[in-house]
């Protein structure tokens, strides 16, 4: 999975849900709460590559 997230600098949520093995209403979750950081542009969210791999440290800690 590694190499997968090392090879775009930004995800959109769709593109999450076969890395992160989530559903697309709990990606949706976690962008609104904050806890997977992402950049707006327009009616779009960014994930950055960094975003994914500190939301999968921290899940991993808890």
């Amino acid at each position: 999975m590694t190499e997968l997230i090392q090879e775009k600098l930004v995800y959109n949520p769709k593109e999450l849900e076969p890395l992160l093995q989530l559903s697309k209403n709990t990606i949706n979750a976690l962008l609104r709460s904050g806890r997977l950081r992402s950049v707006r542009v327009g009616r779009r969210y960014l994930i950055p590559r960094e975003a994914v791999q500190q939301f999968l440290a921290g899940a991993a800690q808890s």
